[in-house]
């Protein structure tokens, strides 16, 4: 199971260590862990104190890149939702940090949790217990429930993730970036032979292109729920983009002569991942994103950093 863990030097991460340094703010950490995104009224509700308060929690958790937020639509108005992005933070003395980075970094994001889009229908989203929303109507992207999603889809368009930039945080250089998650084709029902052109961004690059085989339906992926219908997707290809100092690969084989310098890694916050079947497409054959509780591999789209 992958898990998202940030390793802080006390030497050198203060704006992190300012984070952590009050107990209203672990308590903000705390909750979003253990409930998921939520926005800063319902955190108030919670936790028994004024939004005000929560507010300024909220603003330094994200000043330290410990919690993402998002603005959007609600019933009155707009509402900012809120995100945890850790399961562990260690606190490593220098002497010794060398030792615990080096595993890389990992970041695993939930297929729901993009920070735009722009899909047409066909499209849908649910969870590993039902559809979010309505199927075939774009908007029912918007929902909140989509934070839980372990599935989604669509004909043409795209969706865009960002993810926190920890080795710009640790002051450290990449070597190698990689993406990892599951995929394959979408169209009404299934059909093994329904190729789709599908195009990886990174950072506004295109890094390439992978054309999907198909929409498989022949079993019932190892992870999907018994509820899912049979006659639906059920798995997908398990696919790894990788850009190093050479260029870009999908599983080994390059895809472009675009390279890490490319993407301008030490000057962002973020890394921005777009994952599009656009309209110009030579097989125009949708898209569908297996995340945790779907497909055969059970996990979330990972990014992996290996740094010196």
């Amino acid at each position: 199971m992958s898990r998202n863990f940030l390793v802080v030097d006390p030497e050198k991460d203060f704006q992190v260590i300012k984070g952590l340094s009050a107990p209203a703010r672990i308590a903000v950490l705390k909750l979003l862990r253990k409930r998921g995104a939520l926005n800063v009224k319902e955190i108030g509700e919670i936790l028994g104190v004024p939004q005000s308060t929560v507010s300024l929690s909220v603003q330094l958790l994200e000043e330290a890149g410990l919690i993402r937020t998002e603005i959007i639509r609600a019933r009155k108005g707009n509402q900012k939702l809120c995100t945890n992005l850790y399961d562990e933070i260690a606190i490593v003395f220098s002497d010794k940090i060398d030792d615990a980075r080096s595993g890389g970094i990992e970041v695993a994001m939930p297929v729901g949790l993009y920070t735009a889009f722009e899909v047409t229908a066909p499209c849908g989203l649910c969870t590993s217990e039902g559809i979010i929303g309505l199927l075939d109507v774009p908007d029912a992207f918007l929902d909140p429930m989509r934070m839980k999603a372990g599935l989604l889809w669509f004909t043409r368009g795209k969706v865009e993730y960002q993810f926190p930039n920890n080795a710009r945080l640790d002051n450290r250089e990449v070597t190698e970036l990689e993406f990892s998650m599951e995929l394959s084709s979408e169209m009404p029902g299934t059909n093994p032979d329904w190729p789709s052109d599908i195009t990886i961004t990174v950072n506004g690059i295109d890094i390439g292109q992978w054309t999907s085989p198909g929409d498989f339906g022949d079993r019932r992926g190892v992870f999907t729920p018994d509820w899912w219908k049979l006659n639906g997707s059920q798995y997908g290809m398990l696919k790894r983009f990788r850009v190093c100092e050479t260029g870009s690969y999908v599983d080994g084989i390059k895809m472009s002569d675009v390279c890490l310098a490319d993407l301008e890694l030490g000057a962002r916050h973020s890394i921005r991942l777009c994952i599009s079947v656009r309209e110009d497409a030579r097989h125009p054959g949708g898209v569908n994103i297996f995340g945790k509780g779907f497909g055969n591999y059970d996990q979330d789209i990972v990014l992996r950093l290996t740094t010196k």
